[in-house]
């Protein structure tokens, strides 16, 4: 979580698209609007951070189509440190998991405007992006006609039956999943996120992977105080103590990495990362892959 006075002047090199619509004119609400925050970052902010670069060609395109001025989120450097990292960490994440299974399928749960298959598709795989009625409405108009292995899901993991709404084939239930959750389960309350958790470890086959990102309990109730999240309305509901918890809600569950977005930092980062991690738990921006 970051304070608005981290905020800078971009550099001359960012590209700027130009304003057309107001990001609170686009028909959401306030937490899909969210989606915003990661589309300008992955669309803009290789420029900020060269070396966490994503190259996402997909998210400039859609930001070209949607035509929304998006400086505030880009002027948000922390928050878009974070999501070039995170989309880094879970790329080269699908990347490895594909090369071990490269028949499998990979799902993201409240996808928003993301393209992961632009960097994952192996020939081979195929991938499911599932998110709300009025997002998925928004990826339609943007995007282009859909490859036979890229489908789309509409989905509400708040709803306690949300898996069986992927209608999977048995053929992707045949080997392990690679599933994606960023950015979706702060925003829910603590039992929806746990019910989102335990039924990933349900029905999810064995060797399946889960990425999601974490904050800690303090920041929950706090969102207003994000440079980035406190323009759209949403708030934080969901955050955590102790990574131990990330497991509680299964016992198939294994957590297997937790990363901290401090490795960004350098030794100042994780200095402050084992500064603070008594008093809280964990770190204040994380990324969890869990495992059954």
């Amino acid at each position: 979580m970051q304070s608005r006075s981290t905020r800078k002047a971009l550099p001359p090199t960012a590209p700027a698209p130009a304003p057309a619509v107001a990001p609170r004119t686009l028909p959401l609400h306030a937490v899909p609007s969210t989606l915003l925050i990661p589309l300008a970052a992955r669309a803009a902010g290789d420029a900020c951070f060269p070396h966490l670069a994503c190259g996402d060609a997909e998210a400039s395109r859609q930001l070209r189509h949607l035509g929304v001025d998006v400086s505030t989120y880009l002027a948000d450097r922390p928050t878009v440190l974070n999501v070039l990292w995170r989309t880094r960490r879970i790329r080269a994440a699908g990347r490895a998991f594909f090369a071990r299974h490269p028949h499998a399928w990979g799902i993201n749960l409240g996808c928003g405007l993301s393209h992961y298959f632009q960097w994952l598709d192996n020939g081979r795989n195929t991938w499911v992006d599932a998110d709300l009625p009025e997002v998925m409405a928004l990826r339609r108009a943007l995007d282009p006609p859909l490859s036979p292995r890229l489908r789309r899901a509409i989905l509400d993991v708040t709803h306690p039956q949300w898996w069986q709404a992927l209608h999977l084939p048995r053929r992707a239930l045949a080997q392990p999943l690679f599933v994606v959750c960023e950015g979706v389960l702060m925003y829910l309350r603590p039992a929806q996120a746990r019910q989102v958790l335990a039924q990933f470890a349900t029905h999810a086959p064995a060797g399946s992977r889960l990425w999601i990102d974490v904050l800690p309990q303090c920041a929950v109730g706090h969102a207003r105080w994000h440079s980035s999240v406190g323009r759209t309305g949403a708030e934080f509901q969901w955050g955590i103590r102790h990574p131990d918890e990330l497991c509680a809600s299964h016992p198939r569950l294994r957590l297997l990495q937790l990363h901290s977005v401090a490795e960004c930092y350098g030794w100042l980062g994780r200095g402050l990362d084992a500064l603070w991690n008594p008093w809280i738990g964990m770190p204040l921006y994380g990324l969890a892959e869990l495992g059954v």
